[in-house]
């Protein structure tokens, strides 16, 4: 988990664009079977919802940043 953690940590911007493709190919890949919409609809369906998880993402990020900010740092001072 920790070398997970470090390589998201180094590439960033990968992680997040790789995030945002995959999640486009899973809505359009959900959409082919709910019903008959043009290709331009699905397209546009598929990244609102990539928006959307990139979103959520990126807000848990900042959550988690200001966590080990404010909490990190309190633990590293107790273990002395």
């Amino acid at each position: 988990m920790e070398s997970l953690q470090s390589w998201v940590s180094e590439h960033k911007l990968t992680s997040i664009g790789t995030l945002w493709a995959s999640a486009i190919g899973a809505s359009l890949a959900h959409s082919r079977g709910n019903g008959p919409l043009k290709p331009s609809l699905r397209l546009i369906h598929a990244r609102m919802h990539a928006q959307a998880l990139t979103l959520a993402v990126l807000s848990g990020a900042a959550v988690y940043h200001y966590y080990e900010t404010k909490h990190g740092g309190e633990k590293g001072e107790k273990r002395n």
